[in-house]
């Protein structure tokens, strides 16, 4: 008993709505998972543990960059690369010669004895010559001004030279100096003056060039980008795997260039996959949930991941090398967007192309191109109108041209930096080209099928129903026809205000058409179609209470005769919530004259439902009480059509058949003055053509022509007059005169 009871509480968890949706939700990713880890298969076949366990043979020519070699060549050229110095140091080196000048001069005019000056100026100068300090010191103080400030204005012309050619911290370390100064020495010194040049220079020079660090590294980036790649060139036929050869990292290119999908399939690759692929729809979900909730519905979730898995499919199955610009992303874009909205279509392709692009190792090139043309595609699918499907593969064209000018693009970029073979793109453009066209032809054949599969009517299958030769349609029209006028009447308010409200047109039509098929099941009941048949009203002989029963049955018999004729549920909503749960007034008030007000509940008297939970059955619900009951009007003025719209809407609104609806005041008041507009038209007055038309033009004092017809025409006019007037002597019977 336990152990039943035990099964029958899993059975309830598992059968759960919330159940049902995670069991979805990881059935999906974990079959995505298995398909983007397929391709897998082949490189796990052929190497085992970093081992090549077979040839494998180019299928044609290969041009691989020797990666290793390459940057470890491009190390070597940017260590050569010397610092980039600047000059840091000169305005302070300037003004120490200055200042060291000065207290020259200073020392020598202070009136004291030499021994005290030599021994200031000795101060002045670390030298470790001690002979060449004095002769120093001695030609200092023994110099007349001229000859001291000629070597000072030689001692500046110099420093500058040399701070014009710089001076490093190696210069410096090197004791270098000596030799800097001798090489930047201006003309005309003699030997005594290039002593005590360089020896002032001596005291102020330091480094005046730093390293500019920013400056260095684009200095050693450029020596890096000029070095050539290292490539290595497989030729068709060429064996790129040896048997029992290590797979290095230039060999997994060649794999790679030549179609192979390195990836090895290990525990942690897989589960690598599953959690991107958990994260790509997770986003779908989460997005949809915020932005898109009419449409997280199990139908069109389904097809999402249909056609998901079957463009991954196709991603696994393309021949080895073969060119990724051919899998039909575009056909995707167009079924997503026609069975949901273009918006829904481009965050499923993004996240598509996101997942495709990591798990299958495509280049950034094939996700740039395909992104830019689903966005494109997204807006040139908003604007089609869904009137003919021949739109869909002019749009597929279009989407094709975009393509190839987007591939050709990237192409002409990519060309500017490496060498890329003109044969690969056109090739590539060509199929980009040919993916748009025939896109759009296989999502064009595949429209029905997937709608028949997932139970999702399409713009186009609302076209098809809305064709007045349906079978459905003609039976209506033949067995109701007051009811079929009816409804055409109501199908052209529903679409005029549906546009006007930005509502969904097509449908509103469609729905309109089949929304009294259940008077199909009894025609002769309903007021609109006694005249036709020139019969009496039936529910004379009827009480209240049956007549309700009958008029209000119509909704449940419409929706039998729906799933006969295989109609969409979208369409069903419109037969069953086209009166909502009103009152049947007219039979409620009969009722009530005969039995009583105190013995009759409205809610006997009321459809079944449900209210109207859209704004198409929403406006269904006011077009078909407005124009019954303008039709019952006799010759309406316009204010009399306003005034019963207004009314009826009113009476639906104080009824609360309107609260599950998404409308709001303001697309009420639109769908009003639309009626009203519509309804001022179809009720016209007509001229009344007169029957003698000669003596209303003299009442209306208007001359006619002299001569009308032709004198031969009226000549003929009489002869023919002259032979069809009887006889005198011959008299007709009474019999013929009554007739």
């Amino acid at each position: 008993m336990a152990k039943l009871e035990f099964v029958s509480k899993l059975k309830d968890f598992i059968t759960s709505a919330q159940s049902v949706k995670v069991i979805s939700f990881i059935g999906f990713t974990v079959l995505m998972t298995a398909v983007i880890a397929s391709q897998n298969f082949f490189f796990q076949n052929i190497i085992e543990n970093g081992i090549s366990k077979r040839d494998i043979i180019a299928q044609k020519t290969l041009t691989v960059e020797d990666v290793k070699r390459t940057e470890q060549h491009r190390k070597e050229v940017a260590q050569k690369v010397e610092p980039v110095m600047a000059p840091a140091e000169d305005e302070f080196i300037k003004t120490n010669l200055q200042t060291l000048q000065t207290s020259i001069m200073q020392i020598r005019k202070k009136e004291v004895e030499d021994s005290v000056k030599s021994e200031e100026l000795g101060v002045l100068f670390d030298l470790s010559d001690t002979s060449k300090k004095d002769f120093i010191i001695n030609f200092l103080l023994k110099a007349d001004d001229n000859s001291l400030h000629e070597v000072f204005d030689k001692s500046n012309l110099t420093l500058s030279n040399i701070l014009r050619e710089g001076i490093t911290e190696k210069d410096y370390e090197k004791d270098n100096i000596d030799s800097i100064i001798l090489n930047n020495m201006v003309s005309n010194v003699s030997k005594r003056q290039v002593s005590v040049i360089k020896a002032i220079l001596e005291q102020v020079i330091v480094p005046n060039l730093v390293v500019d660090e920013f400056a260095t590294e684009i200095a050693r980036k450029n020596a890096q980008n000029s070095v050539r790649p290292y490539e290595v060139v497989f030729q068709k036929g060429d064996k790129i795997l040896f048997n029992g050869e290590p797979v290095t990292r230039l060999k997994r290119d060649a794999l790679r260039q030549a179609g192979y999908n390195v990836y090895e399939l290990n525990w942690p690759g897989l589960a690598a996959i599953y959690v991107i692929v958990f994260i790509g729809t997770f986003l779908f979900l989460y997005y949809m949930k915020f932005f898109e909730k009419d449409y997280l519905q199990p139908r069109y979730l389904a097809i999402s991941a249909f056609l998901s898995l079957l463009i991954a499919f196709i991603g696994v199955v393309l021949p080895i090398g073969f060119s990724p610009y051919v899998i039909p992303i575009p056909a995707f874009l167009i079924l997503m967007a026609i069975f949901t909205k273009p918006r829904i279509a481009f965050v499923s392709s993004v996240i598509l192309l996101s997942v495709m692009t990591i798990g299958y190792q495509y280049n950034i090139q094939f996700l740039a191109a395909f992104l830019l043309l689903s966005i494109l595609s997204s807006v040139t699918m908003s604007q089609i109108r869904y009137a003919e499907r021949v739109d869909v593969i002019k749009n597929g064209f279009n989407i094709g041209i975009a393509g190839l000018i987007i591939v050709f693009s990237i192409y002409i970029l990519e060309k500017c930096l490496i060498e890329v073979d003109n044969v690969l793109i056109l090739k590539n453009c060509l199929f980009i080209l040919l993916n748009g066209i025939f896109s759009a032809i296989i999502a064009s054949g595949l429209l029905p099928l997937l709608e028949s599969m997932f139970k999702i009517i399409t713009p186009y299958g609302l076209a098809e129903l809305g064709d007045h030769n349906q079978k459905l349609l003609k039976r209506l029209q033949i067995d109701a026809p007051g009811t079929y006028h009816h409804s055409l009447m109501v199908s052209n308010l529903c679409e005029a205000a549906a546009e006007a409200i930005g509502a969904d047109p097509i449908l509103a039509r469609v729905g309109a058409l089949y929304h009294d098929i259940g008077k199909l099941k009894r025609p002769l009941f309903f007021v609109e179609n006694q005249s036709y048949f020139l019969i009496e009203n039936p529910h004379n002989k009827f009480t209240p209470r049956i007549s309700k029963m009958i008029i209000t049955a119509h909704p449940k018999d419409g929706i039998e005769i729906a799933k006969e004729y295989k109609l969409p549920q979208v369409i069903q909503n419109f037969i069953t919530q086209h009166h909502g749960e009103g009152l049947a007034s007219y039979f409620y008030n009969q009722a009530v004259k005969e039995e009583g007000a105190e013995n009759v509940k409205e809610e006997q008297f009321r459809y079944a439902g449900p209210k109207p939970n859209t704004k198409e059955t929403a406006i269904l619900m006011i077009a078909d009480a407005v124009e019954s009951a303008v039709r019952s009007l006799k010759n309406p003025t316009p204010e009399e059509i306003e005034g019963m719209i207004n009314k009826i809407i009113v009476e639906r609104l104080n009824d609360g058949q309107l609260s599950d609806s998404p409308l709001t005041l303001k697309d009420i008041k639109t769908i009003a003055s639309t009626f009203s507009r519509i309804l001022r038209g179809m009720q016209h007055n007509r001229i009344k053509y007169q029957e003698n038309l000669a003596e209303e033009l003299q009442k209306q004092k208007i001359n006619m022509p002299a001569k009308l017809l032709d004198e031969d025409l009226e000549n003929k006019i009489k002869q023919l007059e002259g032979e069809n007037q009887p006889s005198k002597d011959l008299k007709v019977p009474k019999e013929e005169k009554d007739d």
